[in-house]
């Protein structure tokens, strides 16, 4: 049990170092806020979109159809919207606070956190198997969360503005050309995987540091009982329902370990954007996000121990 608690550590651990590293530096002045705005810019833009390429022209989409960890994640999204919203409504949250509380719960940040920790676990296979989740996701989570937020805060936001949104997401720009080149018969070059990695390398680190350089501890100091709530679904409640879900429809292994990962990082840096875009309560968003990703490596580190524990992570070796 010792050796797998390790085992979970050396995955959670190092990728939330970066994380601290980020906010240190930023404490010490290293790094700037519009020096973490232009190497976030470039990172979403080409880095990571280059990354998710390469794993996405690597997957075989012959056995698409039994990707049940895929179709497992996106019913847990559902579901956790849909238990957080009843959930809420039942507890008498404002109006206005129960979009953002929603929101946090079925958002998770699978796009950098998830992805370096499925890197951290499986190498180069964790962007492969995690850029088809990734897009599917990231595509359904805009919608939600359009949707969540225009009816309790009235963003009206419109479906023309939500899709053109998405497509021009540079993330999944990058896995759509993926899946393209991979469906065209073309044959894929070798030195795309030795690229992928390479990239996963530089620009999830320095996406992390990123994160930890913007979060401001501060804002914690009026942290209230709904931002714990929101906390407990996004890390505990969400994921759990995502493994379940997995584990009934057969699904084992790297697919379930990946799944789990993306599934258990914290509340997305996108969310408090979009709240604030809504002239919601930003200073709520901004608790949240900064509450669970100082937390996550505690229920991450947990969870990926209990799955090892039971032998049904598939970790190498």
């Amino acid at each position: 049990m010792l050796s797998l608690l390790v085992s979970a550590l050396s995955i959670s651990a190092p990728t939330f170092a970066w994380v601290l590293a980020g906010l240190a530096l930023r404490r010490v002045g290293l790094l700037s806020e519009t020096l973490i705005t232009q190497v976030s810019q470039l990172a979403f833009r080409f880095g990571l979109p280059a990354m998710l390429f390469a794993g996405a022209a690597r997957i075989d989409y012959s056995t698409i159809g039994s990707a049940r960890y895929l179709l497992a994640g996106a019913l847990a999204t559902l579901l956790t919207l849909a238990g957080a919203w009843l959930y809420s409504n039942w507890r008498g949250h404002p109006q206005a606070q129960r979009g953002i509380f929603v929101q946090a719960a079925f958002r998770s940040n699978l796009a950098i956190v998830g992805l370096a920790l499925a890197v951290a676990a499986y190498g180069e296979r964790g962007p492969v198997i995690a850029a088809l989740p990734v897009a599917v996701l990231t595509t359904l989570y805009n919608v939600l969360a359009v949707w969540v937020l225009n009816s309790t805060l009235g963003t009206g936001a419109s479906i023309a503005a939500l899709v053109g949104g998405i497509v021009r997401n540079p993330l999944i720009i990058g896995i759509a050309a993926g899946v393209i080149v991979a469906l065209s018969g073309l044959p894929v070059p070798e030195f795309v995987a030795t690229v992928g990695t390479g990239l996963s390398t530089f620009f999830l680190p320095v996406m992390l540091l990123c994160i930890g350089g913007a979060m401001q501890l501060s804002s914690l100091r009026n942290t209230g009982l709904l931002t714990w709530e929101a906390t407990v679904w996004r890390l505990c409640i969400g994921p759990a329902l995502a493994v379940v879900l997995a584990l009934l429809m057969g699904v084992r292994g790297e697919q379930l370990g990946v799944l789990f990962l993306l599934m258990s990082s914290p509340v997305a840096a996108a969310s408090f954007v979009m709240v604030v875009a809504a002239r919601g309560d930003g200073a709520l968003a901004a608790n949240i996000v900064v509450l669970t990703t100082l937390l996550s490596v505690v229920t991450v580190t947990a969870g990926f121990f209990l799955l090892s524990l039971f032998s049904l992570a598939g970790l190498p070796g």
